[in-house]
């Protein structure tokens, strides 16, 4: 196998949440990462699209780090922390500085954006971040953020390079290439499904589970979900997935995170419900059809 860490289960991709000032909330970060890890999640994603990692400098994002290190380690928990960039060099100096912090367990990251590379250099890059990186990595495929995506052939020669542990998969669907790697990954290689509409079927193929932002909300229900997939309940999981399916289509209505963060606010888990510019908070209206699509789903 190329990897030894475990990435079976819920993890929560968190969000960065702010206060009236405009300042990370660290006393915030900590509570919702015991909230979380206390119904069931796998682990937690610092510093992910969801968590606003591009709206953060240096020294936030160090923060963010530290609050989820402290949270993990005391819980014997896991972290992963996004340290994806566009540029191999600086990839390898933010994954390289996860030597030695408690509790991290992984790096998430994503296919080089903006800069439209090869795909044979996307390969490239997997390669030599994973051969300097001090913990297992976890591609990010998103092709419609990064203009750049792997496919199945790629993403099964990197499956078998030593310290690349999984794939968080997110094409807008379980598609061809999805069920490809599903089907032909080796042992030890963890697809991880990155699409929230999609994450009990991409389980019930061979899935190890998942980074979710609806798992903000209704978190046992998404652990649920998902432990019925992994143990081939289709019933009781198809239950699950269906009265989760409008809390994921209302949390997405607006771009990610803006409705989560304006739940988790109204639900009083936040100070605020604010992103950082050009994002723009969620409407009044679609954060309310979240809290219904919550309190319907139980």
């Amino acid at each position: 196998m190329a990897s030894d860490l475990d990435l079976r289960g819920v993890w929560v991709p968190l969000v960065t949440p702010f206060d009236a000032s405009g300042a990370v909330d660290v006393p915030a970060i900590e509570r919702l990462c015991a909230a979380y890890l206390a119904a069931g999640a796998a682990g937690i994603v610092a510093l992910g699209t969801t968590g606003e990692s591009a709206a953060l400098d240096a020294s936030e994002g160090h923060a963010v780090v530290a609050a989820c290190s402290r949270v993990c380690a005391s819980r014997g928990a896991r972290l992963i922390v996004g340290t994806g960039t566009n540029s191999t060099r600086t990839t390898i100096g933010a994954t390289s500085a996860l030597a030695g912090v408690p509790a991290v367990s992984g790096a998430l990251v994503v296919v080089p954006y903006y800069v439209r590379p090869p795909e044979a250099g996307i390969v490239e890059h997997f390669r030599t971040v994973a051969a300097e990186s001090p913990v297992p990595i976890v591609i990010y495929n998103i092709p419609y953020r990064t203009g750049r995506g792997l496919g199945a052939a790629s993403l099964l020669e990197l499956a078998s390079v030593p310290n690349i542990a999984g794939l968080k998969q997110s094409v807008g669907g379980v598609d061809a290439d999805t069920l490809e790697v599903l089907a032909r990954a080796p042992e030890g290689f963890h697809v991880l499904g990155g699409e929230d509409l999609f994450l009990f079927p991409t389980v019930l193929m061979g899935g190890s589970g998942a980074i979710a932002a609806a798992a903000h909300l209704c978190t046992e229900r998404f652990v649920a979900m998902v432990e019925c997939a992994l143990a081939g309940k289709v019933d009781e999981g198809r239950a699950h997935a269906e009265a989760l399916l409008p809390v994921v289509q209302a949390g997405f209505a607006e771009p990610n995170p803006s409705v989560f963060k304006g739940v988790l606010h109204a639900q009083g888990r936040i100070g605020t419900p604010d992103l950082r510019p050009p994002m723009t908070n969620a409407s009044p209206a679609a954060v309310e059809r979240c809290l219904d699509a919550v309190a319907t789903a139980g």
